[in-house]
């Protein structure tokens, strides 16, 4: 029995997998908030490299990853399953538990396989300088780093709750050459308008965009970088599972349960959606199963409909899960979950029943992270404790079942720089997580019933 499996270097893809050439119902098209017709890609290009817009509305089941996006993906690439036997062995479970760990990029995290090739596709543009926002801190290292690799300056706006918590996520941002700034900030129009009406925002992933989008569309040598949520996104991601399926065969087994934190749905997407593809074209029966935080239910507790992805509304209208853009969530440690709308593809997934949604609290998910650390020995980021928590309650019920299944899930990150957060949980002053009311969504979600189409 291996507890670890390995991939060559000549084993990493060679393209992206889109799930958009198979699902059965394809997403719903953007729409202009203006006009409310589907957006065209010439509209995209103010912020977008032409290559990724290409990306963002291709069916195509296949694209190639670039040469030199392959070339420094190989200084991580492939990265190590793992066969959790000492969880196991602690849960008394006979399940079988793999983790896919990603903590081991630059970053320390999932988020440099789409740094990376949005970095380069700039580049080929001759394009300056990237802004972007970043939640826990993990998107806006992976894209300081990639922005370093190809001699591109990055700018970084950082929730402000986030920025506090994890200064040496900050840090890690400067080495890479990333500038980073706590949002909302006094720099843009957008963060003024916050902090007039509430001096001590903690921020939002939504508010950090609109500050990131005012800054690139304001300088034609700048373009504007996603971490989640957008098509090409979650589409570069998917390296994760196709290396995932060949180390599962190679350990003999395929996973009947997937599992993976949910924020905007790029981790999620990354080890889930080549497993999907067995399900929607090899009649596989394998549940995928996304993982939110209770304080920010979109996929639970949300609604499908138009929305903005941005608290401003600067973006598009997208057809997602969502709470609604003015909603702000409890200032949890896992600030990569922090986002009030899931992405299209995964928002289309789920309505259409072909994944799961759940949720856990915070408190639970320190709980479940402190049992890995000492089973297994690596620290997770907080936002992979959520995958945790779900994986051992499936655990615990093939325990109580007698049934003995396979579960994957997506270690997306480290914790090294989350430390504050554990050591909160150790002296048991890990603040709890603001219930979120049935109240407070249907007035979030009413107050975007005029941008439905």
């Amino acid at each position: 029995m291996e507890h670890k499996i390995n991939l060559t270097e000549e084993e990493i893809p060679r393209f992206y997998y889109n799930i958009v050439a198979d699902m059965p119902n394809k997403p719903l098209p953007p729409l202009h908030p203006g006009t409310r017709q589907p957006i065209t890609p010439d509209l995209l290009e103010p912020l977008f490299a032409r290559e990724l817009i290409m990306q963002e509305v291709s069916s195509e089941r296949y694209i190639q990853i670039p040469d030199e996006v392959r070339k420094i993906y190989a200084q991580w690439r492939p990265t190590p399953l793992f066969r959790a036997v000492n969880l196991e062995k602690a849960l008394k479970t006979p399940a079988r538990i793999y983790y896919k760990y990603e903590g081991g990029s630059p970053a320390g995290s999932h988020k440099p396989n789409t740094a990376v090739p949005q970095a380069f596709y700039n580049k080929m543009e001759g394009i300056k300088k990237i802004t972007t926002e970043t939640g826990a801190g993990q998107w806006g290292t992976a894209l300081s780093y990639a922005c370093q690799m190809f001699d591109m300056e990055c700018e970084v706006f950082m929730v402000k709750v986030s920025y506090d918590q994890k200064p040496y996520r900050k840090i890690l941002m400067n080495t890479f050459g990333g500038v980073v700034h706590a949002s909302p900030s006094m720099l843009t129009a957008s963060g003024r308008k916050v902090l007039e009406a509430n001096p001590n925002s903690s921020g939002s992933l939504g508010i950090a965009i609109s500050e990131a989008i005012e800054r690139a569309v304001a300088d034609p040598t700048t373009h504007y970088a996603l971490g989640s949520v957008l098509n090409h996104v979650l589409l570069h991601q998917t390296i994760i599972g196709q290396e995932a399926i060949v180390q599962m065969e190679k350990a003999g087994q395929m996973p009947d349960i997937v599992v993976a934190p949910f924020g905007g749905g790029s981790n999620f997407a990354g080890i889930a959606f080549p497993f999907l593809r067995m399900n929607l074209v090899e009649n596989q029966k394998i549940r995928c199963i996304a993982v939110e935080p209770e304080s920010c239910p979109k996929l639970t507790r949300g609604e499908f409909r138009y929305d903005f992805g941005d608290t401003m509304g600067m973006t598009p209208l997208l057809p997602m899960y969502t709470l609604g853009h003015d909603f702000m969530p409890s200032p949890i440690h896992a600030g990569g979950l922090r986002y009030h709308g899931a992405g299209v593809i995964v928002s289309q997934l789920l309505k259409d029943g072909l994944i799961e949604a759940v949720s856990q609290n915070q408190q639970r998910c320190f709980e479940a992270g402190m049992q890995f650390i000492r089973a297994e020995g690596i620290i997770p980021a907080p936002e992979a404790t959520h995958a945790i928590a779900t994986v051992i309650d499936e655990a615990n019920r093939c325990r109580e079942e007698g049934v003995t299944k396979n579960i994957l899930f997506n270690l997306c990150g480290h914790g090294y720089f989350d430390m504050a957060a554990y050591e909160l949980y150790l002296s048991g002053k890990l603040n709890g997580e603001s219930q979120v009311t049935d109240e407070s969504i249907r007035a979030s979600i009413l107050g975007i019933e005029s941008l439905q189409p």
